[in-house]
């Protein structure tokens, strides 16, 4: 059990952290990406991972190949991207300079925004911690990692991780709960880095502007996939199966309903009893015994899941596959759910758990406008041979990022930026923009000679002239 941190414990790891902050601003490409090695290091070790593997498993019942895809592999494969990139992003970068301001020179200057605070998630607890540090040593600077208090197990590897590789002045984890991440909100980081739901980054919000500090929201909400007429229903559901349930649904980027025609809607939900068969009971003694398969994170979580089926359920909606549950080992069957309706509270919140909804459309603008109703997602599938439909359905939709024909794989391109829009979130990552996230890039101007004494008082009809003149060539 760790022992929760006082608010003076706290406070005096903020103010270490804003001095060792200055130093951090002038180390070199090759000091971070030394930090960036010792995280790598440790979790290739062989003994560290074990440790890691049996956290995982604890927490979310996490099989090690989809640790090893979704947390190990994602932060070496992270660190490495920045490795190769490093030293061109931190460059000054060259500008132009307007021609009335000649003589003079200019560029963007990248330096660290100071402290940083990433407030971590308990769906992918190790990845979703790790990744936006390495953007924050890669900016270079100071960060408090606070866990979250569900996925304790992992939590505490990375409290002991971190202890192990760094100094605490410059990166430290902060363990608890609500009180201990409250304490944190009260202090005023430089920037603040958040993985969660809309509703507690409107408080991550509410709380960074007392200190007018910018923040990096990484949020969620209701993600639809669209299926149009010309798919091979097949293939989709193959896709959607490992797509929706992966890590028990409890991705942020998961499908969280899916639009198909309704001409299209049985067979599809046959497809996906056969996929969710050949992928997560292939043994055929139920999805509660195969270890491919994880489980809810907590108790709380699980009775969240039973209640919006409970809701859908006693509002006209019928289980077309799974709906089992039990609260004793955290299990919650795959489920696909049928003859759903707006006022359910599948279709209002997001599921964040094994639950489908499949609803049927009769137009392409029918489909729109059930997605125009609800806020603007983090992720938006579409699944389409036709490009005249692709095209359709992109103009007339916005999301933070959207695949074609299969899901969740944008996460892994670095060359795209990741991250929602309004509801779904504030800021991008991945790449250089998870650099750009934690660097403040400074304007700097050079004077060598120039004209604008000229303009100085007192005016003239003379400097009246000059400066309809310059006025011409600002651009």
């Amino acid at each position: 059990m760790i022992a929760p941190s006082t608010n003076q414990h706290i406070q005096s790891i903020y103010q270490s952290h804003k001095e060792t902050a200055i130093k951090l601003k002038q180390t070199s490409h090759k000091d971070r990406i030394k930090k960036l090695d010792a995280i790598v290091n440790y979790i290739k070790d062989n003994k560290n991972e074990e440790r890691l593997m049996e956290a995982m498993k604890i927490d979310l019942g996490r099989h090690t190949v989809e640790v090893l895809l979704s947390e190990i592999g994602v932060i070496i494969s992270v660190a490495k991207y920045i490795k190769r990139n490093l030293k061109s992003w931190m460059k000054d970068e060259r500008v132009t300079t307007s021609l009335s301001l000649f003589g003079a020179s200019s560029y963007i200057h990248k330096e660290p925004k100071g402290s940083a605070l990433i407030i971590a998630p308990w769906n992918y607890p190790l990845q979703l911690a790790i990744v936006p540090l390495c953007y924050a040593i890669a900016a270079g600077n100071t960060a408090v990692i606070k866990p979250s208090e569900y996925s304790s197990a992992t939590s505490t590897y990375i409290a002991k991780m971190i202890a192990d590789i760094f100094d605490p002045k410059e990166i430290t984890v902060v363990q608890g709960a609500v009180e201990e991440t409250q304490m944190l909100l009260d202090l005023p980081w430089n920037h603040t880095y958040f993985t969660g739901s809309p509703m507690v980054g409107k408080i991550i919000m509410k709380a960074a502007a007392k200190h007018l500090s910018s923040v990096t929201l990484e949020l969620g909400g209701k993600s639809p996939c669209i299926i149009d007429d010309s798919t091979n229903i097949s293939s989709v559901a193959k896709k959607l199966t490992w797509g929706k349930y992966l890590n028990n649904g409890q991705t942020c980027i998961a499908p969280d309903y899916v639009l198909v025609p309704k001409n299209k809607k049985s067979e599809l939900v046959t497809e996906l009893k056969k996929q969710v068969r050949a992928q997560l009971d292939p043994k055929g003694t139920g999805s509660q015994t195969n270890e491919d398969y994880g489980h809810i994170i907590s108790e709380k979580h699980h009775a969240r899941c039973v209640s919006l089926l409970k809701d859908a359920m006693e509002k006209g909606a019928t289980i077309s596959i799974g709906g089992e549950h039990d609260v004793s080992i955290r299990y919650f069957a795959p489920t696909v759910i049928d003859n759903v309706t707006d006022d359910m509270k599948v279709m209002q919140e997001e599921i964040f758990g094994p639950i489908l909804p499949v609803v049927g459309y009769s137009s392409k603008e029918e489909a729109i406008n059930i997605i125009a109703t609800k806020p603007k997602p983090l992720a938006l599938y579409i699944h389409s041979k036709n490009q005249k439909s692709i095209d359709y359905f992109l103009q007339n939709t916005t999301a933070g990022g959207t695949v074609i024909n299969d899901f969740m794989i944008h996460y892994a391109n670095p060359h795209l930026p990741f991250g929602g829009v309004n509801n779904s979130g504030i800021g991008k990552s991945h790449g250089y923009y998870g650099f750009q996230e934690f660097t403040n890039e400074r304007a700097v101007m050079r004077q060598r000679f120039g004209a604008t004494g000229l303009l100085h008082p007192p005016f003239t009809p003379r400097t009246e002239k000059l400066a309809r003149i310059m006025g011409k060539w600002l651009s």
